[in-house]
C-alpha cells in the first residue's frame, strides 16, 4: 500500500463522520462561537439554537431523566432527540465523537415509548436513558478504530457484552466517542479523527484515553457515558473536565468483546466504568450494572452482589501529598490542603500516606505496556503506512521481553501488590487514601506527561473515584513557589507546562481510593467527603 494511504482513509473517515450529522443538527455558521471563545459550555444557552425543553432535558442528571421518562412526563424519543442534537453540537465544537447512529437511537427510543405506553412498565432500570460509549465498545455494524486508520471501515461483527447488557436494561445507544491511538495516551488525539479539545477551555486537553467521553458529558451532549481505564483513562479525563467517575476493580463490570488497545495484554487489566456530572448518577449506574448479574454473561466477572455500606462516623483517611516523583501543580496542592482541613473540621482522622512503593509500581506499569516490543502497535500502523505519533515513541523503540521476562515481571507485580496491601493494613483501620487525580487541573495540548497518581492503582487494582472538589484554579493564589525544587524530569516538565493564566478558572479534582473490590464503599466515602466539603 501507498505510505500515504493512511491520510486518505483518515480524511474519508472524518468526512463521513461530518456527513452523518443530520442537516437539522448542523450549527449555522453565524451561530458558531468564534475560535477565540475558549469556554464553549455556555454556548448552548447563549446561542438560542436549542429550545427551552431541549436545554432542560440535556441539563438534567441521568437520575432525573429516568424519573421523567418512567413517569411519562418526557418521552424517550424527545430525550434522545435532544441529546443527539447536543452531541452533534459538541462534535462541531470539540471534535469529541468517532461515530453517530442517531436514526437508530430514535427508533429504539420510539420502541421504548411504545412498550411503556402499552404495558405501563419500563423495559429496565435504564429505560430511555441515552448512554454514550467510548470508541472501543464494539457495536455490531460500527467501526471500533481505537484511533488506527487500519481499523477504519471494518465494522464489528458483534456487540461488546456491556453493550448488550445496557440494551437489556433499557438504555439507548446513540454515539461513540474519540480516543487516542490504541487508547494509550493521556490525551485524546489520533491520526484518524484528530484531537478532542476541552469544552471548558479549547486550548486545554480533555484528557485520555476517555477524553471524547469527558468532553461530550461536560458540554451536555451525554447524561452518562462509559469509558475504560488501564492507567488512568477514566480518572484523568474526568479530572481535566471536572466530572465524576468510578474506576472499579477488575471483576465488577463486564469487559469482554471490546476492542483492546494492546490485544492480549492482561498483566494490567483494563476496566470500564461510568462517567457523569453527579456522584448520584455514578452510584446509580454502578448498582444497576452489578444488579444485572454480569457474572452470568462474562466468565471473568465475580459473583459479588451490590452491597449496602454502613460507614463509620469518623473515617480514617491517609493523604498522598506528593508521590515522590512529580509534585502537583499549585492549585492541586491547594485543593488537597483545603479538602483535608474540611475533613478535619468534620471530625475525620487524617494521616499521611508514604508513597514508598509508587516508583516501583509505575516502573512496572510502563514495562508491561511495552513488553511485546511494541509489536501490537506496529502491526496496526503498518498496513496503511500510518506513522507513529510523537506520544507513542516508546512503543517504536521498545524491545520485546519474551515469555520468561514477562513472567518475571508478573512476579514483581505480585510482590508490589503484597507490599502495598501490607502497608495499607499497617495503618490500622484505614478506610481510604485521598490523592491528586493528576498533578494538573488540565494542561495545554501535547503537555500531559505524567500519569503516576492514577497508574499505581491500576497495578494494585484498587477502587477509586475521581471527583471535583469545589476548588477552581485562581491565578492570584496558585502561583508557583519561589523555592520550587524539581524531583525528577517528570516534575520539571510539569512545572514548565504550568500556566496559571491559561488554566485560571478550571476545576480541580481529587481521587479517593479504597481497597480492592470496594466500589460500594468508595462511592459512599466520596459522598461523605463531599458532605464535609460542602458543610
Amino acid at each position: 500500500m501507498s505510505e500515504q494511504n493512511w491520510e486518505k482513509i483518515a480524511a474519508s473517515k472524518r468526512a463521513a463522520l461530518a456527513e452523518q450529522i443530520p442537516t437539522e443538527y448542523r450549527v449555522p455558521k453565524d451561530l458558531l462561537p468564534p475560535d477565540s471563545q475558549l469556554d464553549v459550555t455556555p454556548w448552548p444557552k447563549e446561542s438560542n439554537w436549542f429550545a427551552p425543553k431541549e436545554l432542560e432535558i440535556t441539563d438534567s442528571t441521568a437520575s432525573r431523566i429516568l424519573e421523567q421518562v418512567a413517569s411519562k412526563t418526557w418521552s424517550s424519543e424527545e430525550v434522545t432527540r435532544a441529546f443527539c442534537k447536543r452531541a452533534a453540537a459538541a462534535q462541531q465544537l470539540t471534535n469529541c465523537l468517532s461515530d453517530t447512529f442517531f436514526d437508530e437511537a430514535i427508533e429504539t427510543a420510539k420502541s421504548l415509548d411504545d412498550h411503556l405506553q402499552r404495558t405501563g412498565k419500563v423495559i429496565g432500570p435504564l429505560h430511555g436513558l441515552p448512554v454514550s460509549l467510548k470508541d472501543n465498545f464494539n457495536v455490531a455494524g460500527k467501526d471500533s478504530t481505537v484511533g488506527f486508520t487500519s481499523l477504519a471501515n471494518k465494522p464489528a461483527e458483534y456487540n461488546a457484552t456491556l453493550v448488550d447488557l445496557l440494551e437489556k436494561l433499557g438504555a439507548v445507544r446513540y454515539c461513540k466517542t474519540n480516543v487516542p491511538t490504541a487508547m494509550m495516551i493521556a490525551e485524546s488525539v489520533n491520526n484518524c479523527f484528530g484531537r478532542t479539545v476541552n469544552p471548558l477551555n479549547r486550548k486545554l486537553t480533555s484528557g485520555g484515553s476517555s477524553g471524547g467521553e469527558s468532553a461530550l458529558i461536560t458540554f451536555g451532549g451525554s447524561p452518562l457515558g462509559v469509558g475504560t481505564d488501564i492507567g488512568g483513562s477514566l480518572r484523568i479525563p474526568a479530572a481535566c473536565t471536572g466530572i465524576f467517575t468510578l474506576r472499579p476493580s477488575f471483576g465488577r463490570f463486564p469487559t469482554q468483546r471490546c476492542r483492546p488497545g494492546l490485544a492480549g495484554q492482561e498483566a494490567v487489566h483494563s476496566v470500564n466504568g461510568p462517567m457523569g456530572k453527579t456522584l448520584e448518577d455514578i452510584a446509580m449506574y454502578s448498582k444497576v450494572i452489578v444488579d444485572a448479574q454480569p457474572w452470568l454473561v462474562d466468565p471473568k466477572m465475580l459473583p459479588i452482589p451490590w452491597r449496602q455500606v454502613e460507614l463509620k462516623t469518623k473515617l480514617k483517611i491517609a493523604v498522598l501529598w506528593n508521590d515522590g516523583i512529580c509534585l502537583p501543580t499549585p492549585p492541586v496542592t491547594r485543593a488537597l490542603k483545603e479538602t483535608v482541613e474540611k475533613l478535619k473540621q468534620a471530625g475525620h482522622d487524617i494521616v499521611q500516606w508514604d508513597p514508598e512503593h509508587h516508583a516501583k509500581a509505575l516502573e512496572l506499569l510502563g514495562r508491561f505496556f511495552v513488553a511485546d516490543g511494541g509489536k501490537s502497535i506496529e502491526t496496526l500502523l503498518t498496513p496503511t503506512g500510518e506513522p507513529y505519533r510523537p506520544e507513542m515513541v516508546q512503543y517504536k523503540d521498545a524491545k520485546e521481553l519474551g515469555v520468561h521476562g514477562l513472567w518475571q515481571l508478573h512476579l514483581e507485580r505480585s510482590e508490589v501488590q503484597r507490599q502495598y496491601l501490607e502497608q495499607w493494613m499497617s495503618y490500622g483501620g484505614l478506610d481510604a487514601i485521598l490523592a491528586p487525580t493528576t498533578p494538573y487541573a488540565s494542561v495545554p495540548h501535547e503537555h500531559f506527561k505524567y500519569v503516576g497518581y492514577t497508574g499505581v492503582y491500576n497495578i494494585v487494582d484498587y477502587s477509586a473515584v475521581s471527583f471535583p472538589c469545589g476548588v477552581v484554579v485562581d491565578k492570584a493564589k496558585d502561583k508557583p513557589a519561589a523555592d520550587y525544587k524539581s524531583q525528577t524530569t517528570f516534575c520539571q516538565a510539569t512545572r514548565d507546562s504550568y500556566d496559571a493564566e491559561l488554566v485560571h478558572g478550571m476545576p480541580v479534582s481529587l481521587q479517593l481510593i479504597a481497597n480492592r473490590l470496594e466500589e460500594e464503599k468508595v462511592l459512599a466515602m466520596t459522598a461523605t467527603v463531599l458532605q464535609a466539603i460542602n458543610a
